[in-house]
This record gives C-alpha cells, structure tokens and sequence, in this order.
C-alpha cells in the first residue's frame, strides 16, 4: 500500500494539472488517507470537484468521524437498497446474533445473504439426488478452490439459478447471462457527519430527484433533477473545474504581422536580439482582459512571420495554426466569420461589427437652380397652394355682398382671390376685412402662413448655407453595372466576401493602409485607382476620421461580428475571456485604450451632419395639425354662412314657381347673393342718406331740380349759373355732376347734399324774383290809372 509521502506526491501532481474535477476509484482504507492529505494541502477548497465511486461510498458509515469531516462536499455513488420491513427485521436478527462484532451488514454482506437464499431455492428447484463430485488430476501447487471437484448435477443447479428470480432485501434478484441485474444508485452527498441523497440514477430514466416519480418520462441527465448541493469549500455554488496550470507553462499567442492600419497592431523586431515587440490596440485591449480575470495565466506573443520577419499568411492561415495547435490563442484585428468558426472557438467581440463602403463625396451646394423648392416636399407644395386658393376663395365668398372691395367685373373678382390669398403670404393685403367670420378665419390662418414662412426660411437658409457633401455612388449595383474598379485591405475576408457579390476579380484591388487607400481614390476608377472601398467598421472610422472631407461611408452595412480573440474549440479560457471583454468594454479602461491610440480623431465633426439628401425636406407630416386647424376653421366659418344666407333669404325659394327646377332656384338665389347687402353697416349708413336727401331716389330728384331755373332740359348740357337777381356763387354743370356721381357712390352723397342746398338757394331767388316783378306790375297798374 502507498505510503503517505506518494500519496502526497501524487496530489502535488494534480495541483499542477489544469482539471479540478477528479474521480476517486479506490478502497476505503486508502481513500480515507488520501483525503485526509487533500485537506491538509487545500486540494478540498471551492475550486475542486471530488467524485468518489460505491468502494468508497458504501463503507461511509464505518470511517472515522475525522476523515468524513475532511470529505464535505464530495460526491459519491453507492447501490440504491430500499429500505423495507424485511431489511429492518432482517438487521435486528443480526446484530442480536453472535456476529454483532460487525453492526451492520454493507452491500457486499446484503448481496451474499440474497445470493444464498438464491442458491438454497435453485437446489430445492433441481430436486438434486446426485452428490458425488468429479475429481480431476489437482496439480501440487493448486487453490483449496481448484481442489473441489465438479458437481453431476451442476447443469442442472446453473439452469435453476439462471431461472430464479425473488425479491431480496437488496432489492430484485434475478441473474441475466450470469450477471446480477444492476440496482439504481443512490447520489449523495457528504455533509457533516454523514450523507445525504441528493438524486438517483437508473438505467431506464437516467437521473431522477426521486424514484418511482410519474413526472418522469424520458432519460434525462439535467442538473435540474439534482437536490441541492454543498460542494469542497462549503460552497452551493457549483466549481468551475479547472484551472490555469501551475507548472510554468506559458500560453502561446500568435499575432498577424501587418503593414498598414498600425493603430491596431504593430511588430517591431530587434534585430540585434531577433526578438519582436508587439503592441497596438488590440494588444492592450487583449492585456486589459488578461488583467481582469480572477486568476493569473502566463502568456507570450509570437508573431506569425517567416524568417525574414515578413507576414506568414493571411489571416485565415493564422487562424489554422490555433487549429493546429500551433498557437494556443491568436491575437489581434481578426473578425468572426462563420467559416472560421468551424476550426476555432472566438470570445465575445470587443469591436463594432459591419462591412461597409466608402466613396468620395462632391458638393452641391448653389449648383441647382430649382434649390428654393427643396425645403418641402412635392406633397406640402400642393397641399400649401391649394389650402391658399381655397382660403382666397372663402374670404371672397364671405365679403363679397358686403365689402366693396371684393365686387366688381368678375375678372376683377378672380384676381381679387388669388391676390388676397397669396398677400397674406408676406401679409401685404390692403383690403379691408368687414366680415367677423372673415376675420376668424384669417386669424387662424396667419398662425399657418406664419409657421410655414418659418419653417422654410430656416430650411432654406441651412441648405444654402451649410455645406452639401453628397457621395459620387450611392448604391452597389451602380458599381456593378459600370464595371467601376474597388479596393479593399490585403489579407482582409473583405476579398471573399466581394466575390460573393458578383465582383470580377480583376476589378478588386488591395491596399495596405490608409495612405494607399487614399492614393487610389485620387487616381480614380478610370486611371488604374478605385471608385470605392469596402473595409471593416473599425479601419473605416479611422480612415473617415483622417480624411473626413474627403470620403464618406455609404449604407448598407454588411454584418460582420467584429474582431475577437481566437482560442482552439473546447477551450476553457474562452468563457472567462468573454466575460472579462464585458467588463472592459463596459468600463472607463477601453474609452483610455482608444484615446491612446485613436485620440480625437474618430471623430470627424462634419462627416454626418454635413450630408445632406433630399429625405431632409419637409413634408406634410410634420404640418397637417395646423392644415387641420385652419381647415376646420375655414369649414366651420363657410357653415355659418351659408345657414344664415338661406336663412335670410328663404323667401326666395318659398315664392319661386314650385314647378321651376332647383338650378333656377339656384340661379335666382346666386343673383340675390351678387347683389348689395344693404341692410349691412357698411351699406345702412348710405341709404339712410339717400332717403333724407334725395326721398329714396337721387337721380329723379336731378331731374326735378332739372326743370327749375336756368337748368337747360338736356342734361348733358343743363348747368347752374348765376342769375343775374342774385349774388350765389356758380354751380357745377350737370354732366360733371353725373359723371362724378357715378364714378363714387360717396362723391355722389356729397354733390347730391350740396345740389340740394343750391336748388333750395335757387328756388327761393326764383320765388323772390317772382314776388318782385309782381310788385313790379301792381305798381306801374296803378301809375296808369293815375294818369
């Protein structure tokens, strides 16, 4: 038996082993030192997985105290023995036998005490009646076994035993091919003093929390199906394993070599001690993740390079060697593609993911004559001109019958509706508005011309002034159909990837770095450079941040998973590593890592904000509130109207001919609207004047006053003058008279109340020249009769 110095030994062995997870297949005896000796050198702490077979298990209950003490939290497995009466009794009989130096019977004991009572009911079976015994020549050095002859009637007692079958106190026996048919074993776990049953295991169901269970219907090995349990360190939380081993082995990672894009990564060789310093951003990303893993893990970087110092292959080449086993990670700009993931496993991505394209860009700006349209769309253009024709069109309509200024021929009324509309425009309209549902209306629509006169006097003025960059390609297929030559960066999947979209290989070129990339663009397609270039987001940010004014990139972005770190399939790091990007990325150390290598200039101010389409006009989704308001209001005030209108003219229609049509009824009611509305305010005040001065008829009053006097009797010619019997000042003729009269309806109240006072002036001189010659005749009557 081992001593206690190998036994030691061979644990510091597996301490420097990468598992933590060990299986322990051995006798009792033995087991007990050895865990005794994983105590005293921590091997049972929370980081170790302990799993001990039924050699161990079932003589649990005979170890000392102290040495299942120092086993808590192992796992062991044992043969499931149902806890029945006859076990019971069959444990009492025993311990009050003269065997009671042994408490209990283990598995083994309860197995034989089963196996006998098989071989006692398998005799009585085969009725044997021969007991002699076959001898055979016994060497001299032969077993006290080998010394027993062979039975006759041994056939016949194996046949009998194969056949028997009862229920023992460990269960059913029965014998299959000679084999005892295996019990379910018990899972249990050592706590405290003893252990406890956390599962089962049968061959039919797999594991199961309980036996006999009718939810179970299927094999089943979950975790789930576990009762809970403590693990080494007095832990509920499960270990992890395995470990990073301590045995001074450093991990290997291969890094691509590169020319271009060192921002990223850079191999620097010593050529004195041919050694090669590594460092970039994807280096110190990789070292930050390093740093936060909970334990430490010695590693190396190894270039991937020939002897020369130059690149090895492509990318995919390096991701080979991982799958070699070359490398045990490789490092760098490496992005996750699926064929990839065939060979290797990759943690999470600690970059942006996409493939996108890059073109030059031109600026529009002041070279469209038709630019003062651009601030809205087609569909606010037309919805603004006819809600200006349709409000032009209500204002008229509402002063027509009462505004001077809205009557007239109907080509002045026409031009009268589409000039007031579009005056209040600029709010230049000089027509008085009488009307108070006009006033409403106009109300609510200077609130509409005043947003939108805003609106695109600020949208006009940013397209003017701010500038246009627009991309020279905006779709692929445009590249395509001219056969245009494009780029794309050496060793990149990006090669791959533009074949896939129908690219002629021979229009695909490569750079090395942004200068390149650059230097192609200023040649152009034409002139053995590119139209456009397709790279991964990270190198597209930092070429757009360097030459911002210059290039632009273009939708779509083709979905990439970023760069990650690259570890052999199955490899335990790959979780923690993934975990640990997390914390990186999440945290104020990765914004460090890219102002050290990037700074500012990722940031290009103008490269988003500067390009502008024609998406950038507005539309009518972001005005139809206000077109709604002022529509309502415009409806509601026509409503009204057009209610009180028939309202006051109902009479119309009640005395028209009942057999008339309803279109003369229209007409008559249309000849009604273009007439005054003299009982309105702007008109009242006029008839009242004409009533007082003139008895309700201006003109026939002319013509009377027409025929006093020293009026001649045609009108074109009659005048006022000055009799000569009276001292009034003259008069204007009649015809200037008519034709001011007729040329303003107020000229003609004004002449009209002043004829009247030179008529009442005339007729009474008239009346006093006729008084005098009267007294003129009745004097020189009675002169005759004196003589």
């Amino acid at each position: 038996m081992a001593t206690d110095d190998q036994i030691v030994a061979e644990l510091y062995k597996l301490m420097t082993m990468q598992t933590r997870v060990f299986i322990v297949h051995m006798l009792s005896p033995l087991g007990s030192r050895m865990f005794t000796k994983a105590k005293q050198l921590g091997m049972m702490s929370q980081d170790y997985a302990w799993i001990i077979t039924d050699g161990i298990t079932n003589e649990i209950n005979l170890m000392d105290t102290s040495v299942i003490e120092s086993m808590l939290g192992v796992i062991g497995v044992k043969p499931y023995i149902p806890k029945t009466k006859e076990l019971q009794e069959f444990n009492t009989r025993w311990q009050l036998s003269n065997l009671s130096f042994i408490p209990e019977l283990n598995i083994f004991g309860i197995w034989a005490y089963d196996s006998a009572t098989a071989l006692a009911m398998a005799t009585e079976k085969a009725r044997l009646t021969n007991d002699k015994f076959q001898m055979f020549n016994v060497p001299r050095n032969a077993t006290d076994l080998e010394r027993f002859g062979i039975s006759k009637d041994g056939p016949e007692l194996l046949q009998a035993l194969s056949n028997t079958t009862f229920k023992g106190l460990a269960g059913n026996f029965q014998l299959l091919d000679g084999q005892l048919q295996s019990s379910p074993y018990e899972i249990v776990n050592l706590v405290g003093h003893g252990a406890r049953v956390v599962g089962y295991w049968t061959k039919e169901t797999g594991i199961v929390k309980e036996l006999n269970s009718s939810n179970t219907k299927a094999y089943s090995t979950s975790k789930n199906n576990f009762g809970s349990i403590i693990w080494p360190g007095d832990t509920t939380s499960p270990p992890k394993g395995w470990t990073i081993p301590t045995n001074g082995k450093k991990l290997r990672i291969g890094v691509p070599v590169k020319d271009g894009y060192t921002e990223f990564l850079q191999v620097s060789w010593n050529s004195a001690s041919n050694s090669a310093e590594v460092k970039g951003y994807c280096i110190d990303v990789f070292d930050a993740v390093m740093a936060k893993l909970p334990y430490g893990i010695p590693y190396e970087y190894i270039p991937f390079a020939t002897p020369d110092h130059k690149s090895a292959g492509s990318y995919n080449d390096l991701v080979y060697q991982v799958y070699l086993g070359n490398y045990d990670a490789a490092v760098g700009d490496v992005t996750i593609i699926a064929n990839r993931s065939q060979y290797v496993d990759f943690t999470l991505p600690y970059t942006e993911s996409g493939v996108s394209m890059i073109v030059p860009i031109k600026d529009n700006k002041g070279k469209n004559a038709w630019a003062f349209l651009k601030p809205l769309s087609w569909e606010l253009w037309l919805t603004t001109f006819c809600s200006f024709v349709f409000i032009g069109f209500l204002i008229w309509l509402l002063e027509h019958r009462i505004n001077e200024d809205f009557r007239g021929p109907p080509s002045h009324q026409v031009g009268m509706i589409f000039w007031f509309a579009f005056s209040t425009m600029v709010f230049a309209h000089k027509e008085k508005i009488i009307s108070n549902l006009a006033r409403f209306v106009l109300i609510i629509w200077f609130l509409v011309v005043l947003v939108l006169t805003q609106s695109y006097t600020a949208s006009l003025t940013s397209m003017l002034t701010v500038q246009q960059l627009q991309p020279t390609i905006t779709d692929i297929n445009q590249l395509l159909k001219n056969k245009e030559y494009v780029g794309y960066l050496q060793g990149s999947f990006v090669y791959d990837l533009l074949k896939r979209m129908n690219f002629d290989e021979s229009r695909l070129l490569q750079y090395k770095s942004l200068e390149d990339c650059d230097e192609l663009f200023s040649k152009g397609s034409g002139n053995g450079g590119i139209a456009a270039a397709f790279d991964e987001m990270p190198y597209t940010k930092l070429f757009l941040a360097k030459y911002c004014s210059k290039y632009t990139m273009v939708e779509p972005t083709y979905k990439t998973d970023g760069f990650a770190f690259v570890f052999p399939i199955g490899s335990p790091l790959v979780p923690d590593i993934s975990r640990a990007i997390l914390n990186v990325t999440e945290g104020e150390k990765m914004t460090e890592i890219e102002r050290t290598w990037f700074g500012e200039k990722t940031k290009c101010p103008d490269s988003n904000t500067s390009l502008l389409s024609n998406t950038n006009s507005l539309g009518l989704e972001s005005f139809w509130g206000l077109f709604l308001i002022a529509g309502i209001a415009a409806v509601s005030a026509l409503i009204i109207y057009v209610i009180l209108f028939l309202h006051e003219h109902w009479n119309v229609l009640r005395s028209s001919d009942p057999d008339s049509s309803i279109w003369s009824k229209l007409a008559k009611l249309l000849r009604h609207f273009d007439n005054k509305d003299l009982s309105s305010h702007t008109f009242r005040n006029i008839g009242l004047t004409e009533r007082n001065i003139c008895g309700g008829n201006c003109m026939e009053n002319l013509e009377k006053v027409s025929s006093h006097g020293n009026f001649s009797q045609t009108p074109q010619s009659l005048s006022l003058s000055n009799s000569p019997h009276t001292n009034y000042p003259p008069s204007p003729t009649f015809s200037n008279l008519t034709e001011q009269c007729l040329s303003s309806p107020q000229v003609l109240l004004n002449e009209m109340v002043n004829l009247q006072a030179a008529t009442v002036h005339v007729v009474e001189a008239e009346i006093e020249l006729v008084n005098t010659n009267q007294d003129l005749q009745m004097t020189a009557g009675s002169t005759n009769e004196n003589h």
